[in-house]
């Protein structure tokens, strides 16, 4: 490849795994992680790290120079849960990080963004089953705000300017490798380290709440796709629409308890549970299905099955030994 990659967030859930995929994808040399902070052993050891803040729009023209960038990642962003504590700071993160970047390639300095949205720019308005791609955006949180609005800058830099932006909106993100930063759907995640643990966890959201889902794997892999087609292909430059699976606390605890029967979930519905009310309870994703090829591996069983092995893995590597 003739320009390299940066990836801003690289620390994080997503940034993390999606780093070392590219690194796999692309050799190592080729993919230069950057975060505010220094991530995994895994991430730091496999290739280039930079110590970047993404608000600080100097710093990372200087490393799109300094690295012979052609392609971005922005995956740094304040999350659903930890931005409804600190709103304006999240708005300002959020926003801030994502002109910095478009207007690097506005002037050309680099070729390709992706730029990360989320099932959060819905809102208590729009249509909760088989949500389409183009619907009532109401979003009642920070995140969801700034999201949307994002969105519809990329559509304009796009549309104005030509510029090559892509972007995609997750679902929660389920994965066993990073823990996650902040958001509502974590309880997916943090359920399958207390299951081992302790038997037993309580839920911050209610058993009947639906939210649409994904395993990080899908989610890695729908990102170097959306990004890899060729740019005719890509007809919504705002973001595209993403699903794999939705369920409940109560039907994850289920399949859990075909692999761990004494398992045991309580139910303490905190603040995350009226942002959780203001998501769709599955989407519709047809359109990245039809214009790029998206198709999902993991359904629940196969999720669950990979989340409790990665899981216990991972928690016997770490105990000490006697």
């Amino acid at each position: 490849m003739a320009g390299k990659i940066l990836i801003i967030g690289a620390s994080g859930q997503i940034g993390t795994e999606l780093s070392l995929k590219l690194r796999e994808i692309h050799g190592n040399e080729n993919v230069i992680a950057s975060d505010i902070r220094e991530g995994s052993d895994e991430l730091m050891q496999s290739g280039p790290f930079e110590v970047a803040n993404a608000m600080d729009g100097e710093l990372i023209a200087r490393l799109v120079e300094k690295h012979n960038i052609m392609e971005v990642y922005l995956m740094a962003a304040m999350l659903s849960a930890t931005a409804e504590k600190a709103p304006m700071k999240a708005w300002a993160l959020n926003m801030d990080s994502l002109f910095h970047v478009l207007n690097l390639a506005l002037d050309k300095k680099i070729e390709k963004v992706f730029w990360p949205s989320s099932i959060a720019v819905f809102g208590p308005s729009t249509p909760k089953e088989q949500t389409p791609q183009t619907t009532i955006m109401e979003p009642a949180t920070v995140y969801g705000i700034s999201k949307q609005t994002g969105e519809r800058w990329c559509e304009y830099f796009h549309r104005i300017y030509g510029v090559d932006v892509r972007s995609i909106r997750y679902p929660g993100i389920i994965s066993y490798k990073t823990l996650p930063g902040g958001g509502t759907t974590d309880y997916a995640v943090e359920i399958f380290h207390e299951a081992i643990k302790k038997g037993s966890y309580t839920s911050f959201l209610n058993k009947d709440t639906s939210l649409p889902m994904m395993f990080m794997e899908d989610a890695i892999k729908a990102t170097i796709d959306i990004m890899e087609a060729p740019s005719e292909n890509i007809k919504v430059r705002s973001s595209y629409n993403l699903s794999a699976m939705s369920f409940t606390p109560e039907i994850l605890a289920e399949e859990i308890k075909k692999k761990i029967p004494d398992f045991s979930i309580n139910y303490k519905p905190d603040f995350r549970q009226k942002i959780a009310d203001s998501w769709p309870s599955s989407i519709d994703d047809s359109e990245a299905r039809k214009d790029w090829g998206w198709q999902h591996k993991f359904n629940l069983e196969s999720l669950t099955e990979e989340m409790l092995k990665g899981v216990e893995a991972q928690l016997h590597n770490s105990s000490p030994a006697d």
